[in-house]
């Protein structure tokens, strides 16, 4: 699934670590996220939406499109 998680831990100039630590999950799941080979569970996902304080679809894009 494609997701904009690496370009908003960008924009605040985290580190995976520091994304890592704020979700309570590994590096190494920060760096699967963003690389696309983990998909979270919804309420991961829902709390990536809340700590950039955006909608789960304004972060996520399940390559449907809309309409």
């Amino acid at each position: 699934m494609n997701n904009r998680i690496r370009a908003l831990r960008a924009e605040r100039g985290w580190t995976q670590a520091d994304l890592a630590a704020q979700l309570d999950v590994s590096r190494q799941t920060v760096n699967a996220l963003e690389t696309g080979k983990y998909d979270p569970s919804l309420p991961l996902a829902f709390r990536i939406a809340r700590l950039f304080g955006q909608t789960i679809e304004e972060i996520f894009d399940d390559g449907e499109g809309k309409g």
